[in-house]
């Protein structure tokens, strides 16, 4: 609906609720067209009532030359004249009635059209962007708001074609947010079924849960199963740095501690691979931060 913007009513980050009037165009042509509309109609209303009346009169007309003719007081010829006057009655009735149709479809045009006049919000959500300002005209295809839609969030992420059997609808998958250090479980929500023939991956969906600290247009991984290996994982908390090395402090039978370098893989949630360094089996000391255990003994829980 192009028009001019009289008023646009919200800003960045204001919340909205579905049907709520965001934006105003001028509706003067569109108003003034409605009531064109809407004075046809009801013209059409009057005339269809007048048909009506002498529908009703000439069929009643004829219904009495009718007797008449049965008692020898009409002749052939003047009930013939009162059924053609009653057939010509009920053809304009029906014609005034289409005429009435058209006119109320039209009405319902002009109404349809004012209403895109009030540009609404589709759903409950936040204002994001706002990219219009009263004076401006408005176009078809021209984006006016932006509006991220209120509820749960989803993560948004191409599989490769030979990944993609491994996964289905309805499966929990870990879901990394760097940027907001979170790390959630996400449940795959739809698989679009055909593949983008240029990377030849597969668009999945998967709902998030809610959170405080995720926004719209943040970046995410998701870890998607292929197959099962053994590992030996540790908590990330256990790996330090020392220099530019990844070390941990591995406690020996006696609970001496040693500092060992180790290589690190993979990421898993709270979790890391270590692909050398370590043996399965063996204690760690957790969150040792900038502390020097090496040579110490370790006592207590761990």
């Amino acid at each position: 609906m192009p028009g001019r913007i009289v008023q646009v009513l919200v800003r960045e980050g204001d919340i909205v609720k579905a049907g709520q009037t965001l934006v105003v165009l001028d509706d003067a042509t569109m108003r003034a067209q409605a009531d064109q509309a809407q004075a046809g109609v009801k013209a059409a209303e009057s005339e269809q009532a007048a048909a009506q009346s002498d529908a009703r009169l000439a069929a009643s007309t004829l219904e009495r030359y009718r007797k008449l003719e049965a008692e020898k007081s009409v002749s052939p010829q003047e009930r013939d004249e009162g059924s053609r006057r009653a057939e010509a009655a009920q053809a304009r009735l029906e014609a005034i009635r289409a005429q009435g149709a058209q006119a109320q479809a039209q009405e319902r045009s002009a109404r349809t059209m004012l209403s895109y006049t009030r540009v609404t919000a589709p759903f409950a959500g936040v204002i994001t962007a706002r990219m219009a300002d009263p004076g401006t005209q408005a176009a078809p295809g021209v984006p006016l708001l932006q509006i991220d839609q209120a509820g749960q969030l989803q993560l948004q992420t191409s599989v490769d074609e030979s990944a993609i059997q491994a996964i289905h609808k309805g499966m929990k998958l870990q879901v990394a947010i760097d940027s907001a250090a979170l790390n959630l479980t996400g449940v795959v929500a739809e698989i679009l079924p055909a593949a983008d023939p240029g990377s030849r991956s597969f668009l999945v969906k998967i709902d998030l849960p809610a959170s405080t600290q995720l926004r719209a247009g943040l970046y995410g991984t998701a870890d998607i199963p292929n197959g099962t290996h053994e590992a030996i994982l540790v908590p990330r908390t256990a790996v330090v740095l020392r220099g530019s090395l990844k070390c941990v402090y591995v406690l020996d039978a006696q609970g001496i501690a040693q500092l060992r370098t180790i290589t690190q893989g993979s990421a898993n949630g709270n979790l890391v691979e270590v692909l050398s360094g370590i043996s399965a089996g063996e204690k760690l000391i957790d969150a040792p931060s900038d502390r020097d255990f090496a040579g110490k003994r370790i006592e207590g829980q761990l």
